[in-house]
C-alpha cells in the first residue's frame, strides 16, 4: 500500500516558492516599518516628504503604504505561482 503523506517534487518546489515569497515579503515590510520609521530615522531627518522628515513619514504612513502594497504583491505573485504549478482556482 502506497504512503498517504508523500509529496510530489512539484508540491515540494511550490511550497518552497511560497516560503521564498512570505520570507522576502516579510523582510521588505519589516525594513520599512522597524527600519525606516525606528532604527534609520535619525539618518532619515534631513530628507523631507510632505512637510515631515522621511523616518517619521515612514513610521506613520510609509509602513502601512508598504504593507498595503505588499498585501497585492502577494496576491499576484500567488497567482503565478497557483498557474505555474497548476493549482489555480477556478
Amino acid at each position: 500500500m502506497a504512503d498517504q503523506n508523500t509529496t510530489s517534487e512539484s508540491d515540494k518546489a511550490y511550497w518552497a516558492a511560497n516560503v521564498r515569497t512570505i520570507a522576502v515579503i516579510l523582510v521588505i515590510w519589516a525594513v520599512c516599518s522597524f527600519g525606516f520609521g525606528i532604527l534609520l530615522r535619525p539618518m532619515l531627518e534631513g530628507i523631507k516628504i510632505g512637510g515631515t522628515d522621511l523616518g517619521f513619514w515612514f513610521a506613520q504612513q510609509g509602513s502601512i503604504i508598504t504593507f498595503l502594497i505588499l498585501i497585492f504583491v502577494y496576491a499576484w505573485r500567488m497567482n503565478n505561482l497557483d498557474r505555474q504549478y497548476g493549482v489555480e482556482e477556478e
